[in-house]
């Protein structure tokens, strides 16, 4: 029998667990030994290894996170450890390699395949949702879902002391969250790293609304704009004499009980990354753009920068 195994890297997203559960049922209904990899590139490295069970994910589909844990490893980058991590696969017999994760994941994978030509296919797994050429990553409708209760929450608050709160969402460098959980949320003010904003304009468009009877404001801010949370916290207070509060939500994003939209697509991904390995398919990044799923090559996916499309950008413009 083959024998494949998955790992999880970089940071977690919901969704995992119901991607390794259909790990476990689809490897062993093709004759397919799996196995588990622990705690990630370090995992893979410390010869983390152990075959997979129906009853390890008995019961973990509800679950955020991963079971098998997940890492972010430095040592992966230095050829010595990424040479014992491949004679780690060559002990178990280990011959096909699924993986779960981000942009970082994807990069040192194009490294690993160049060196040892381990079969391999990779799954978007990332609530950022910067992965180039993928509309979608596994965790983000969970993490977008869990920000809209957060928002919704805050706006009760809002509403009842006429505040404003500086809501700030993750993504490092990508505004997608924030940008879908403002158009979402029904936000005054959105503020992401892919548009430039002018703080004077918000500001006079903001006094027409407060004349106009607005009593509070919520803004949704990504992380990784030029300005902190506090500042435009302070911004609303000095320019608009608003109280203002900021709440950065923090990896509350990150987990929880995944939503059927991710459960549903970890299924289909899962599926189709033991598919294409099964029949022979060396290396792959698996993308989802405009309802269907699509194979791209990994060396196509890490060397380019994710971008928001252009019809997001010009909703994240109207916020100016």
């Amino acid at each position: 029998m083959k024998r494949i195994a998955i790992l999880c890297s970089g940071g977690e997203a919901s969704g995992m667990n119901p991607a390794l559960k259909r790990f476990v049922e689809y490897s062993y209904e093709l004759n397919l030994t799996p196995f588990f990899i622990y705690d990630g590139l370090n995992g893979l490295i410390d010869n983390n290894i152990k075959e997979a069970s129906f009853k390890l994910v008995s019961g973990i589909i509800s679950r955020g996170g991963t079971i098998i844990r997940t890492s972010r490893s430095p040592r992966f980058k230095e050829l010595e450890f990424r040479e014992i991590a491949f004679e780690n696969l060559k002990q178990h017999n280990i011959t096909m390699l699924v993986i779960l994760g981000g942009d970082g994941t994807i990069r040192a994978l194009d490294i690993f395949y160049k060196e040892f030509n381990i079969p391999f296919c990779a799954i978007p797994a990332t609530i950022d949702n910067d992965i180039f050429a993928s509309s979608y990553s596994l965790g983000v409708d969970t993490a977008l879902n869990s920000i809209k209760n957060s928002i919704d929450s805050i706006r009760d608050s809002a509403s009842s002391f006429n505040r404003a709160f500086v809501i700030e969402t993750m993504g490092r460098e990508c505004g997608y969250l924030a940008l879908i959980s403002a158009m979402t949320s029904g936000a005054e003010i959105c503020l992401i790293p892919e548009v430039e904003y002018d703080l004077e304009k918000i500001r006079t468009k903001a006094l027409q609304q407060i004349k106009n009877g607005r009593t509070y404001f919520i803004a949704v801010v990504s992380e990784g704009i030029k300005q902190s949370s506090e500042e435009i916290a302070l911004w609303f207070e000095k320019e608009l004499n608003i109280e203002a509060r900021v709440t950065k939500l923090g990896h509350t994003q990150r987990g929880g009980n995944p939503t059927v939209y991710d459960r549903v697509m970890a299924y289909k991904f899962v599926t189709l990354a033991i598919d294409t390995l099964n029949s022979n398919h060396s290396s792959s990044v698996i993308c989802f753009n405009d309802s269907h799923f699509e194979y791209k090559s990994i060396s196509e996916v890490s060397n380019q920068k994710n971008i928001l499309d252009q019809e997001l950008i010009e909703e994240a413009k109207k916020f100016n």
